[in-house]
């Protein structure tokens, strides 16, 4: 299993990662699945670039954004000085496997975010961190068919989960699973076509 912590992260977002995602939108699951939602407070679990985070502001939400890399970082706060909904951003450097954020946030997103801790407990700790009321939304990858082709993506041990192994974690009457379904898609971070097999798990905090 690969140890997702501050080294590997610092190694993933280098020059040329950082090139090829600047090519990316923002996440679509993402506008489908906050859409409806009014702008409060949010929390970004695994931040990157900010391109997620930014968004977000840009809808009216106050937003914390938390990421382990400061590569990652430093440009997701370039970024944001070049927009006045960056303002509305608190860029946070921070491990979510440890991190004690002491408060709850109306909406806590994570997109593609892995920690040493394994995935499932990674979506246990930022549940807690969703008010009661608030929405969770989660998107990971699902295990690659056939172990990936030429033009899939390969994830390192660990990295993958199942919308199944997801829900599972949020019963009722605690919680109402909204939204969980499994996606492929073609995304063009770079000067050739990547196919990405997603999970999407949208739930509400009851109580």
């Amino acid at each position: 299993m690969a140890e997702f912590d501050q080294a590997y992260w610092e190694s993933h977002w280098g020059p040329v990662a950082s090139d090829d995602e600047r090519r990316l939108p923002v996440n679509p699951y993402l506008l489908a699945e906050t859409a409806h939602l009014r702008g409060g407070t949010a929390l970004d679990a695994g931040c990157g670039h900010g391109v997620e985070a930014l968004w977000l502001a840009e809808q009216g939400w106050q937003v914390t954004a938390v990421d382990i890399s400061r590569s990652a970082l430093a440009v997701a706060r370039a970024r944001a000085a070049t927009t006045p909904a960056g303002e509305r951003v608190d860029w946070r450097e921070a491990d979510l496997s440890r991190w004690e954020p002491g408060r709850r946030w109306d909406l806590v997103v994570t997109s593609y975010a892995h920690a040493e801790i394994g995935q499932l407990p990674l979506y246990q700790r930022i549940a807690s961190w969703v008010a009661v009321g608030g929405t969770l939304l989660i998107v990971g990858h699902l295990p690659d068919p056939h172990h990936a082709d030429a033009h899939g993506h390969r994830h390192p041990e660990g990295a993958t989960v199942t919308s199944e192994a997801i829900t599972d974690l949020f019963p009722a009457p605690e919680w109402r699973i909204d939204a969980a379904y499994e996606r492929t898609r073609i995304v063009h971070p770079g000067v050739s076509a990547m196919q990405l097999h997603d999970v999407i798990v949208r739930a509400q905090r009851i109580a």
